[in-house]
């Protein structure tokens, strides 16, 4: 099962596992060997005989095999073919066979299929994008229960103000409620990956807020570029200032909208700013009621991010 980026790019094999494969770090690779692990992963994402499992990185099959003995299905992606023939000749001839569905290839340039429940042991290198195909994969799932490097798990579900609190964080809460499940030491693994980890239960918000996500994401973008800083200084950037106004005029012109002589797209985000309270705000400290607020703010004059 994929774990833990490597340090550094190489093909080198860094060991070989019981089944004989040799572990590849170019995906970083660290099976899950601890069963108890497995078994609370399993009884923690709640998984009912008639779901559709997708389980993303199922190595050697060790938590595919429990998976398929509660689901109606599970649909495994897996980058690396030799462990794909293991794991079909792990279920080959038995009852299970028949509720197992291999994906060969890159789980972010594929298209996910339809599934209840996602319960993985995700590869450190690909978290944040895969968190948000998740997030934004329709329709909805019931919840993931993913393995994670614990400083990113932590950072999911910081809170405005916690030193971990990021972009990740906000936007991530934005799509989903975040629940931290437990922790697991590098030595349920085999090879030890050099990080300790956590496991997180996502269950998506149905229905989503009623915002549009590339609005919002570029509007968090800007203000956590300086998450110290006050938003009336992260607003004052050249590119920034430059990026808005592109909107701006693009929005303008769609709406036939004239854009008065002498016109300042730093001025009109400062008094925007400024009308909301904001200016002296620091994203680190802001929680999601806040930047909802901001972004109406803007939307409201015109001002967009996407």
């Amino acid at each position: 099962m994929p774990k833990v980026r490597a340090e550094k790019k190489t093909r080198t094999h860094n060991e070989v596992a019981k089944q004989g494969i040799m572990f590849n770090k170019d995906f970083g690779q660290h099976i899950l060997k601890n069963p108890m692990v497995i078994t609370s992963m399993v009884e923690k994402s709640a998984v009912r005989p008639t779901d559709t499992v997708l389980e993303i990185g199922p190595g050697t099959g060790n938590m595919t095999v429990r998976l398929l003995e509660q689901a109606k299905k599970v649909v495994a992606c897996e980058i690396d073919t030799r462990l794909v023939a293991e794991l079909q000749k792990r279920v080959q001839g038995t009852h299970l066979q028949h509720k197992l569905q291999i994906e060969v290839g890159d789980v972010l340039k594929k298209d996910l299929p339809f599934f209840n429940v996602c319960v993985a042991n995700i590869p450190y290198q690909i978290s944040s994008p895969l968190v948000f195909k998740l997030l934004l994969h329709r329709p909805f799932f019931r919840c993931a229960v993913l393995m994670f490097q614990r400083e990113f798990a932590q950072r999911l579900v910081a809170k405005a103000g916690d030193k971990l609190y990021c972009r990740l964080s906000v936007n991530t809460q934005l799509l989903a409620r975040v629940d931290m499940l437990m922790k697991v030491g590098k030595n349920n693994f085999r090879p030890p990956p050099k990080v300790e980890s956590s496991v997180v239960r996502i269950e998506p918000r149905n229905p989503p807020p009623p915002i549009v996500y590339s609005e919002w994401d570029g509007l968090t973008r800007i203000a956590f570029t300086r998450k110290n800083k006050t938003l009336g200084s992260a607003f004052k950037q050249t590119s920034v200032l430059a990026l808005i106004e592109k909107n701006y005029k693009l929005h303008c012109s769609l709406h036939n909208k004239e854009i008065p002589e002498g016109f300042s797209i730093k001025e009109k985000i400062e008094n925007i700013l400024t009308n909301a309270s904001a200016a002296e705000k620091r994203a680190r400290t802001m929680d999601l009621d806040d930047f909802m607020s901001l972004l109406h703010a803007f939307n409201s004059e015109g001002i967009h991010f996407s």
